[in-house]
């Protein structure tokens, strides 16, 4: 088999439970009846959580605007101040010295697992484009993936490819806790994305997993705080139940890729104990959340963002920070992304952009850190020799780093450097294709020799927004305003006309244009770039696809509810 086959499924959804389709054949052993009433389960019981939190999320906003900052919470210090560790993590878990990651289609699957390193991460999230094919084709590819028939066959060259006898280990990424479904809904609310993907890929290859000797494994994105952990937590223990799991069966790592976690490390990893598999320094959302999270501050401006590196500021803070956390609770403390990618065409520049990779995983490895990410099979190698010289262990968690001494204000530092116009325009350049490729369901793209997905692109049109906002003023001398941010949106679309070429336009540009201007001059700050762009991708899905339902809406939150367990407010069932 090398592609989920073009014709219709024939489904059968549990009560309660409603699809928007088509969708491709490979759902049919996606979307059984079975996996979907799993799935239903979990909405059911948690939805109403995870409305708070983002409600929560938003209040916690409100008051950053305001001018209010974080600080080590007071009400969780005994946590900070006693001692205590995770749960022994699974063999397969103890040297994860290179982490490479990627979507889940079927190429991408086969050469991950393939390339040498320690563990594979599929990403539902933001190397995802969540069109119906990916995000039921990526789970059906996964089933195949771990019961080793998985195959593809490139259309272009014929070329054959399978797994090799040695592969990764394997964990998913499922979408984090503000992104939707919108082609699946249970009693009338569309679902949450991350129960819908964590669910679908439990249900059907948790066992299976630990009859071959390993086990589910997830990373976590976007957490903001111990609460949002509490409720993951709260999860997979539902979810062991309900499979006939023993507990602490799910292990998962959290990517701390937003400042407000930064504050609250201990308290996730203690949420998670009886689960965790550590933290992971998110970097690019992290910058994203930098800027976002501090968006009406003109003291936050950040420069260029090609000029912030892991080793200024704030992102040297939460490193440092972050390793000292994990190791004190016994856990792994995995390091960043490498996002760039081999240049094959100029082995001058090709050498310059692995001697970055190379400067950065020595600084890693020499922080303390466990293991490293890598966006291209390429960089594995390079990656791996850093580790294998500079680690003799399978991981570092003996390395206390008890000479940290981070403060909050540590991590609220802004880094030093030059805010230019090539800067804004290669910003502009990047968010703009990156959403036409996203729209055309792709959500990993390679651009200017680095590898982009939704975290960077977010990167680049939060700071559009932020320097827009704020007036700033750039190297040469000019004041970002709506006429001069009007006229490089012009110029760089001319641009990009030219290097992608007349076969590939006007492709979906016009509406990755609208959706980039209309977020970047907006007097109110979007909080993901994947929201409205989500939007755009199912009008254009109903297009293509005419006869397609829309999405339930979902319902206003309920003023009062009836309490739950242990004070807690929940949601009526139907």
């Amino acid at each position: 088999m090398t592609a989920p086959a073009k014709t219709a499924a024939r489904l059968r959804p549990p009560k309660g439970v409603e699809l928007v389709g088509p969708f491709p054949r490979e759902a049919e052993r996606v979307l059984t009846p079975e996996a979907l009433a799993f799935v239903a389960d979990l909405v059911r019981r948690f939805q109403w959580r995870i409305d708070e939190l983002l409600l929560a999320r938003a209040v916690r906003q409100a008051r950053w605007d305001e001018g209010w900052r974080p600080t080590f919470p007071r009400d969780t210090g005994h946590i900070r101040g006693t001692a205590w560790e995770v749960a022994p993590l699974p063999a397969d878990l103890q040297d994860r010295r290179v982490e490479i990651t990627g979507p889940v289609d079927r190429k991408m699957i086969i050469n991950a697992l393939n390339s040498g390193a320690s563990v594979f991460m599929a990403d539902f999230e933001d190397s995802n484009s969540p069109t119906r094919e990916n995000v039921v084709g990526g789970q059906a590819n996964l089933q195949d993936a771990i019961r080793r028939t998985i195959t593809y066959e490139a259309p272009e060259t014929g070329k054959s490819y399978r797994l090799a006898e040695k592969t990764a280990v394997l964990m998913v990424r499922p979408r984090g806790l503000h992104l939707p479904e919108k082609h699946l809904s249970v009693d009338g609310r569309v679902a949450p994305g991350c129960l819908v993907d964590f669910g679908l890929f439990l249900f059907h290859n948790a066992h299976e997993l630990i009859a071959r000797g390993t086990g589910p494994y997830f990373y976590l994105p976007k957490t903001e705080s111990h609460l949002e952990a509490r409720l993951w937590n709260d999860v997979f223990l539902r979810a062991e139940e309900k499979l006939g799991l023993p507990r602490a069966t799910i292990k998962a790592t959290v990517l701390v890729e937003t400042l407000p976690a930064s504050f609250e490390m201990d308290e996730i990893l203690w949420e998670l104990r009886e689960h965790s598999a550590g933290l992971n320094c998110g970097r690019w959302d992290y910058m994203f959340s930098f800027i976002k999270r501090q968006r009406m501050d003109p003291n936050a401006l950040l420069p260029d963002r090609g000029q912030v590196t892991m080793d200024k500021a704030f992102l040297d803070a939460y490193v440092q920070l972050l390793i000292q956390t994990c190791h004190r609770r016994g856990v792994f403390a995995m390091g960043g992304m490498a996002a760039q990618i081999p240049i094959k065409d100029d082995p001058a520049a090709s050498e310059a952009a692995l001697a970055k990779v190379r400067a950065d995983k020595l600084r890693e490895v020499k922080a303390g850190h466990d293991g490293t990410w890598v966006a291209h099979p390429g960089l594995v190698g390079i990656a791996k020799g850093i580790f294998d010289e500079h680690m003799k262990t399978p991981n570092q968690i003996h390395v206390k780093r008890e000479d940290v001494r981070i403060t909050e204000a540590d991590l609220l530092r802004v880094p030093e450097g030059t805010r230019t116009e090539e800067g804004l325009r290669h910003s502009i350049r990047v968010s703009i294709q990156y959403l036409e490729a996203w729209m055309r369901g792709t959500g990993c793209v390679p651009l200017y020799n680095l590898m982009e997905d939704a975290a960077t692109s977010e990167i680049s049109r939060a700071q559009a927004w932020q320097w827009l906002h704020h007036k700033a003023t750039l190297t040469n001398g000019t004041v970002v305003t709506r006429e001069l941010f009007a006229r490089l949106v012009e110029e760089e679309m001319a641009r990009i006309r030219q290097e992608v070429g007349e076969a590939r336009f006007p492709g979906r540009f016009a509406e990755a244009r609208a959706v980039f201007e209309k977020m970047s001059t907006s007097e109110k700050f979007e909080e993901f770039l994947t929201l409205p762009a989500y939007d755009m991708l199912i009008a254009l899905e109903k297009g293509a696809k005419g006869k397609a339902r829309p999405a339930p809406k979902k319902k206003p939150r309920q003023q009062s509810r009836p309490t739950g367990p242990k004070g807690r407010t929940r949601k009526k069932r139907r």
